[in-house]
């Protein structure tokens, strides 16, 4: 039955029209899936170390000014106060803050390397686990346990050590491996109490400039050696809903608060690259939009090029599910060609910077979730297409 319907309406059917929406539609197709997949595997760079684009969290302070450290008076006015955490916390570009939590009492650390006891002063925090980096094994505390406390430090405390105090005392640098096997031991004292407790060196963190150690175990501390000193943050870390929203840095500035390291570089060059990201994808989407406009156009015109043939197959008893399919199954054909084109252009396109992902120590994101999304806006294309042409046959047949 649908052969003298293909014979009589393919006959006008514009080749030039079909190639110059599939043409459209395709650079459109092209140009969202790949700009897509650049984004993912740039993005993907950020599990490794010192990433460009994994400045998500700002961990900011307020300045110390004038001589009122020297005199004993700076600390309450260093702190944030509940309602500076709440403003903050309030603020549509912060997705999350957690407080840093400072040790109220003294602490001495001792290791025993290479024969030679080492001791110093040290200071503890402790922070939401989920504002880490890292995830180490046995990261918590039994309060009252003779379980060794786990320690987290700055990545950047090791290097000190190694190329600064090491290399200029003569003595020997270690790995992450080795000094995770060091014996420390730590002295609580405070309240009139001491204790020395067993540590170890859990990992290092290359978003935290500090010496954390669980929330559990700082907690229980503070409560038997702590002396009342400290009551609010100092300090606060905030994770960003995007990274490098200028937003958040002009409101800190405004309030005076100093953000810690070079975070703000590394933000702006992340949320350049998603901007730009944007821009890129509203292009191939404006332009895979115009493309849709101009099938439909082609199809208004074609059908009221074919309006008396398709009078004669309604008094023919054909219905207009039976015409539309015709030229649904050319559209359905169209865009699944799309599909494939861009497709495998994005692979092609993706394989030219694979190269420069891999020298950055990251391996280029999962193409999946890309297709997937070129496959959903295909169909979705598509389904427009087949209502457009099913209504406009339908006003034919009523004619």
């Amino acid at each position: 039955m649908s052969n003298p319907i293909r014979r009589l309406l393919r006959r006008n059917i514009s080749g030039g029209q079909i190639a110059g929406y599939a043409i459209a539609n395709l650079a459109g197709l092209v140009i969202v899936l790949t700009a897509l997949q650049f984004y993912r595997d740039i993005t993907s760079v950020s599990d490794a170390e010192d990433s460009f684009v994994s400045a998500d969290y700002m961990i900011i302070s307020k300045r110390v000014e004038g001589l009122d450290g020297l005199m004993g008076g700076g600390q309450a006015a260093t702190t944030f106060t509940a309602d500076e955490r709440s403003e903050i916390s309030s603020q549509p570009w912060a997705e999350e803050v957690g407080e840093f939590t400072a040790a109220d009492f003294n602490i001495s650390a001792q290791v025993n390397m290479a024969g030679a006891n080492l001791s110093t002063a040290l200071f503890l925090e402790s922070i939401p686990d989920k504002f880490f980096d890292i995830s180490p094994r046995g990261w918590d505390y039994r309060p009252g346990s003779n379980d060794p406390v786990p320690v987290i430090i700055s990545k950047d405390y090791l290097t000190l050590y190694n190329f600064g105090f090491a290399a200029s005392r003569g003595m020997p640098q270690i790995s992450e491996e080795l000094i995770g096997m060091l014996p420390l031991r730590l002295s609580l004292s405070g309240n009139g109490r001491q204790q020395w407790v067993d540590a170890r060196i859990a990992g290092f963190s290359s978003r935290l400039n500090t010496i954390a150690v669980p929330e559990n175990f700082l907690s229980w501390a503070n409560g038997i050696y702590g002396e009342g000193r400290n009551t609010e943050p100092s300090r606060l870390i905030v994770k960003l809903k995007r990274a490098g929203d200028p937003e958040a840095t002009k409101y800190m500035e405004s309030h005076d608060y100093e953000i810690a390291g070079d975070k703000t570089a590394g933000g702006k060059a992340a949320y350049f690259l998603s901007m730009v990201t944007t821009v890129v994808v509203a292009i191939g989407a404006i332009i895979s939009i115009l493309a849709f406009f101009i099938l439909l156009l082609s199809i208004y015109l074609l059908l009221q090029k074919n309006r008396s043939k398709i009078h004669d197959l309604m008094l023919l008893g054909y219905t207009p599910g039976q015409v539309a399919r015709y030229y649904q199954t050319i559209v359905a054909t169209v865009n699944l060609s799309v599909l494939l084109l861009a497709v495998a252009g994005m692979l092609a396109a993706s394989s030219m910077w694979q190269e420069q992902i891999e020298a950055l120590g990251a391996r280029g994101a999962s193409c999946v979730p890309t297709v997937l999304t070129g496959t959903a806006i295909i169909l979705a294309i598509t389904a427009g297409n087949i209502i457009a042409i099913s209504r406009n046959i339908r006003k034919g047949f009523r004619v």
